[in-house]
């Protein structure tokens, strides 16, 4: 199944609903910022995401913003100003 490359940034009001969403986009994806993460998925991956955020999340107080960056075979360029970050590589990744 194809993978798209998705910058995904969140504010949320409630200490407890913070780590619930942190922990979610820790599994899914990789840290650029406090609250702003890299993240490759499939469709099913990002429905599967953004349903179980939508559930913790409170649609009153909070906010999380998708960014679609385009397939893994041609994602957008993300550039860094300043100290340099290392970006995901593409791909299976062994850990």
């Amino acid at each position: 199944m194809a993978r798209r490359r998705y910058l995904m940034a969140y504010d949320i009001a409630g200490p407890k609903r913070l780590r619930r969403i942190c922990t979610l986009m820790e599994d899914h994806g990789e840290r650029l910022q406090y609250s702003v993460f890299l993240c490759d998925l499939t469709v099913a991956e990002l429905a599967e995401l953004e349903s179980t955020v939508t559930e913790v999340m409170n649609l009153h107080e909070d906010s999380v913003v998708r960014i679609d960056l385009g397939p893994l075979h041609a994602p957008a360029a993300v550039r860094t100003l300043g100290r340099p970050r290392r970006l995901p590589t593409t791909g299976p990744q062994i850990v």
